[in-house]
């Protein structure tokens, strides 16, 4: 497979390492000579490397887009109009118009276009779809979702469209549901017009879904809480770990009791999801397994996203169904 990764920034080098570890026939593109050279050290033959990603695209099978949100439409509805397949980051698009677009756009050029969703591959999720598989909770009452920590904010979107979205995303794929309806707060406290704190319930089916993301709190936060009749399952993403709570409360005469049993860790494994989200890809180019996170479900995310900012403006639930 002939690959061309778009976007030489943090989060790319690493798409550099696992494409190459991957066997791919790697090209790059940026417009930053320094970014150039240095995947150029890592072993892209300097012929493959390119300022201009168009200039590439009649070489290559697939890009990867990994460049700031307010470019993915045009750069994946420029790739996608020749008929590659493209892998875009999250979140999809800047806009739900924007997604929708490019979703249309693949399906009628009958491409791949996988949305970098990587919570999804994440050993952590393995562990919570087998629990949630196999009962252990019993009915699903609640979840939460943290994704904070003290870091520089990014320029191009909101810390809602940037790290909230992977649990929107997540929870609609752990129960198995689409969202129907949001609230929101969401506050700009560094003055940039973009949201720097955020607070989102999102429900999906009858379960809510409680996601907070900010970037002031110390530390890294990568937590995830589902509660249900039977217990509570806690995942920390960052450290890779889950464990699952036994507890049940059961009502005496006109009192209840909360009785605990026993916590569990649970095995997960240590595969890195984004050598699995790739890999994924590849495969979905090639034919040999479906695509394994869709427009559609990258769309989804961006219409919370479009929702939770609706509902903080108006202080009020908003539906999905409004979000046109």
């Amino acid at each position: 497979m002939r690959v061309l990764l778009i976007g030489l920034g943090r989060w790319g080098e690493k798409h550099v390492r696992v494409l190459r570890e991957l066997g791919v026939d790697l090209a790059v593109a940026d417009v930053s000579p320094a970014r150039r050279a240095w995947a150029v050290e890592r072993g892209v033959a300097p012929t493959r490397a390119f300022v201009d990603f168009r200039e590439a695209l009649d070489t290559v099978d697939a890009v990867d887009v990994v460049t700031p949100a307010d470019s993915h439409a045009s750069i994946a509805a420029t790739c996608l109009k020749v008929g590659l397949h493209a892998f875009v980051e999250k979140p999809l698009a800047l806009t739900v118009g924007e997604g929708r677009h490019l979703a249309a756009r693949a399906a009628e050029v009958g491409r791949v276009l996988q949305v970098g969703h990587i919570f999804r591959f994440h050993p952590v999720t393995a562990a919570l779809c087998a629990q949630l598989g196999a009962g252990r909770l019993g009915r699903v009452r609640f979840a939460t979702g943290r994704f904070a920590g003290f870091k520089r904010p990014r320029t191009d979107v909101g810390v809602t469209q940037t790290d909230a979205i992977h649990y929107f995303d997540l929870f609609a794929y752990l129960f198995g549901c689409p969202a129907s309806a949001v609230s929101a707060l969401q506050r700009d406290h560094l003055g940039r017009g973009l949201d720097d704190l955020s607070v989102t319930v999102v429900h999906y089916g009858d379960v809510p879904a409680i996601v907070e993301a900010d970037y002031f709190v110390p530390g890294t936060q990568r937590q995830c809480v589902i509660v249900g009749e039977r217990g509570t399952l806690v995942a920390d993403y960052g450290r890779g770990a889950v464990t699952f709570h036994a507890g049940e409360h059961h009502r005496r005469g006109d009192a209840w009791d909360a009785t605990a049993g026993a916590v569990e860790t649970i095995a997960t494994a240590s595969d890195e999801p984004l050598r699995l989200e790739l890999a994924a890809f590849l495969d979905a180019c090639a034919g040999r397994r479906p695509n394994a996170v869709p427009a559609a479900d990258g769309v989804h995310a961006l219409e919370i996203v479009e929702a939770a900012a609706r509902s903080s403006r108006l202080r009020r639930e908003v539906a999905l169904s409004e979000i046109r």
